[in-house]
């Protein structure tokens, strides 16, 4: 059985779209480019068929991976949830104690984490050091490159 994995509204609706794409064009896509080739002739030494009914078993496969992670997935009401203490979804500004250097980080599920709009997973080390800590609390945290000290700063939703 597949873990748990809790959403925003946002990172679900995308979840579903995205399968919703799949089942739908992608399928449609796949079809057309098995017809295609099966028009090519002697399906036995067809290159491009055996490609196109590979690709349309990892599509498939693709669609049942995202069936599971929705069937799985959890969607967060962020207002009810306790700014005291770090949770997930919560955006949390920290301060690196030996440089001084503030960032701000939202908390989410693996496959909504975006480094690039301050989204980071809740796997990750620096998130899995924040969470359940308040503000003030400074914490060291084991990184790839090595031990950092950072004080949490705000909690926010």
């Amino acid at each position: 059985m597949a873990d748990v994995a809790y959403y925003t509204k946002e990172g679900l609706e995308n979840l579903k779209e995205e399968l919703q794409y799949l089942k739908t064009k992608g399928r449609t896509m796949i079809s057309a480019a098995i017809a295609e080739a099966r028009d090519k002739g002697d399906l036995s030494e067809n290159a491009e068929y055996d490609a196109a009914k590979e690709a349309q078993g990892l599509h498939e496969a693709k669609i049942s991976k995202l069936g599971e992670l929705l069937a799985n997935a959890r969607l967060l009401d962020e207002s009810k949830l306790d700014t005291s203490k770090v949770l997930a979804l919560s955006v949390v500004k920290i301060k690196n104690v030996k440089n001084g250097a503030t960032m701000s980080y939202q908390l989410v599920s693996e496959n909504e984490a975006d480094i690039k709009t301050g989204k980071i997973s809740v796997a990750s080390p620096i998130a899995k050091g924040l969470l359940g800590k308040k503000v003030g609390e400074c914490i060291e945290i084991t990184v790839p490159a090595g031990k950092m000290e950072f004080e949490i700063l705000e909690i926010s939703r």
